[in-house]
């Protein structure tokens, strides 16, 4: 029996596609940042019990919303989240890894559910904290029906206009148990 030598067709043809595959994820990638606009106008108010959410109250000075979802046993987590200030507007996604959650926390004296998130600039018509600007906030909701939810965004030293404290009865926080 002779040995079949390898068709030299087909080493082309799946590099082509190969090629190819990787130039659409390419195009398709800013195609996906550009669907994102600067502000709170297309993230819409969660209420009732969704995944994970929030909201920091009415369209005042600086004012925060976001929801998505989340698997806590393989600690995944996803989401949208908008926030508005005086410096202007940032529209961010939720990285997937959820970073730290307990249903044990205690915060301003109350216990309750945290999570913690790495959330990255999708669109901003801030000056200085550019798309692509990764972040971190943290999400606590009391429980034992005491209001005294917070959340809190932390940026580096080019965004750090966009770190803000949220804390208080007119913060309407669920972070889910274990």
């Amino acid at each position: 029996m002779r040995n079949k030598a390898p068709s030299l067709t087909k080493v082309p043809v799946g590099l082509a596609a190969w090629a190819l595959t990787l130039l659409l994820a390419m195009i398709a990638i800013p195609g996906q940042a550009a669907a994102y606009s600067p502000g709170c106008d297309q993230i819409p108010i969660v209420y009732g019990i969704p995944p994970w959410g929030f909201h920091t109250g009415g369209e005042g000075a600086s004012f925060a919303r976001g929801h998505g979802q989340i698997n806590l046993q393989a600690h995944i987590v996803s989401g949208i989240i908008c926030q508005e200030d005086g410096h202007g507007a940032i529209t961010m996604t939720v990285e997937h890894h959820l970073l730290y959650q307990s249903h044990y926390a205690v915060m301003w004296r109350f216990p309750g559910n945290i999570m913690k998130i790495r959330v990255r600039v999708r669109a901003s018509n801030d000056p200085k904290c550019k798309v692509g600007t990764v972040g971190r906030a943290t999400l606590f909701a009391s429980y034992n029906g005491v209001r005294s939810d917070s959340v809190q965004f932390f940026f580096p030293a080019a965004c750090r206009d966009q770190d803000h404290l949220y804390h208080g009865t007119q913060v309407d926080n669920q972070v889910p148990p274990l």
